[in-house]
């Protein structure tokens, strides 16, 4: 009684859902238009050196997503470095904030304390947010932006400059001006308000696509499953007999796990779903950008990443600074800058933002030789996520057409644009087409 699915769309979203609907039983065949799989989150090989279009860190709450890479044969000690929770930033141009490895909420509490950089005035306000937060349930009546939050909360502008927007561009990349409150104080729930190794945060060692997608794809061919590269899929359309065309093969549904943009396109020539295409083509995106500089062997720094104070307004663009070398080896000397919302950086040419990063850190880590790498890349996202801001109604896993469902960080959830949404959301798409398997053979 198994049936056969259909996952347009080879990122994470994609994978989870197919690994969901093969673990229930039925048949899957994936289909992704790129060569590589892993989607806005996956490997790209430059001038030999295997990166990532972007720099990510996953957090220790994303209990979906390493479930899943447990699932699949990821080794968790061998494929991420597990950091406690920090906020720090080199040479005194910051705040040093650093949790220790006590149970909550006493690990906040010790780090808050023993925190260099911050004034008394800083760390009450901190305190304050976070009781004042656990006393409402990290929940909002009403939506608001992240800004009008922080004001609320009578936060610092210091705290604000050095912890609050750093982080807030993080997790939703988008500007605390327009950035969902109730979606930020949802990360900050289940990472500062939960259990000390929620907040832990994660790098990953191995590449992007390797670090779940590959390793799905994979595990599902060796079960019988079939993965498609370089299969783009144009059109999309009801069958006969409650089933789906997928450009000329059929099946009983329909994993829809693209790029909101995509999956706009595929749906809007659908009359029953004119109206969820239009929703997908009107979200606002925002751009990351990630900047690669190459150094000599025994470049490091003295901790696998640092924030940094960035003002576009000085050329100052750089938000957090990574040690590739410390996560893999074979990247000694490599460091990755990333930008998030980065519609400002977007705009320069590459080689202008690239130098004026190097300047940026040579003057933060106070080491000159940091102006000068030996080779830079920059890769821009332009429609990396997309805006999460204040009062956005997202699109549910749902359509109005049975047998298709959609999968994608942009759906509806408590989550921002991260890994761990994208892959609830491909979780959720799968119950609901094995749901309704399960109700069809009743």
């Amino acid at each position: 009684m198994a049936k056969r699915f259909a996952v347009v769309g080879g990122g994470w979203a994609g994978f989870s859902a197919a690994v969901e609907l093969a673990r229930s039983g039925h048949q899957v065949t994936v289909f992704e238009g790129a060569r590589t799989v892993g989607g806005r989150a996956r490997r790209v090989d430059i001038d030999g050196r295997v990166l990532d279009n972007g720099q990510h860190i996953l957090l220790g709450a994303y209990r979906e997503a390493l479930r899943l890479m447990r699932l699949v044969g990821v080794d968790l000690n061998a494929a991420i470095l597990k950091l406690p929770l920090q906020m720090r930033y080199p040479n005194g141009t910051g705040m040093d904030f650093i949790a220790p490895r006590l149970p909550a909420p006493l690990h906040v509490g010790i780090a808050l304390l023993r925190a260099r950089g911050l004034e008394r005035e800083d760390k009450l306000a901190l305190a304050r947010f976070s009781t004042t937060a656990r006393w409402m349930g990290w929940r909002l009546n009403n939506d608001c932006s992240v800004a009008e939050l922080l004001e609320r909360f009578e936060q610092t502008p210091r705290l604000v400059q050095l912890m609050w927007r750093p982080l807030c561009l993080a997790a939703l990349n988008t500007p605390l001006e327009h950035a969902s409150a109730q979606v930020f104080l949802a990360v900050l729930r289940d990472s500062l308000g939960a259990g000390r190794a929620a907040s832990d945060m994660l790098l990953p060692r191995v590449d992007l696509s390797a670090l779940f997608p590959a390793a799905a794809a994979a595990w599902l061919q060796k079960k019988g499953h079939q993965i498609h590269l370089g299969a783009k899929i144009s059109t999309l359309q009801p069958g006969t007999l409650s089933t789906w065309l997928v450009g000329e093969a059929e099946f009983d549904g329909v994993v829809l796990a693209t790029a909101p943009a995509a999956a706009a396109a595929l749906l809007q020539p659908l009359e029953a779903t004119a109206a969820l295409a239009a929703q997908l083509a009107g979200l606002e995106s925002e751009p990351i950008t990630t900047c690669y500089l190459q150094y000599p062997a025994g470049t490091r720094l003295e901790t696998p990443f640092y924030a940094l104070v960035d003002d576009p307004a000085s050329r100052r663009y750089g938000q957090f600074v990574f040690d590739r070398g410390q996560l893999d080896p074979r990247q000694e000397g490599l460091f990755a800058v990333v930008i998030s919302a980065a519609s400002a950086a977007a705009e320069l040419p590459q080689e202008e933002l690239a130098a004026a990063l190097a300047s940026q850190l040579a003057a933060d880590l106070g080491r000159p030789a940091l102006a000068q790498p030996s080779w830079t890349r920059v890769i821009t996202d332009k429609r990396a996520t997309f805006a999460c801001t204040a009062g956005l109604e997202r699109p549910a896993n749902a359509t109005a057409l049975d047998g298709l469902v959609l999968a994608g960080d942009y759906t509806q959830g408590d989550y921002p644009a991260t890994l761990e949404m994208a892959v609830r959301s491909g979780v959720q798409a799968a119950k609901l087409l094995a749901g309704a398997a399960r109700r069809s053979r009743a």
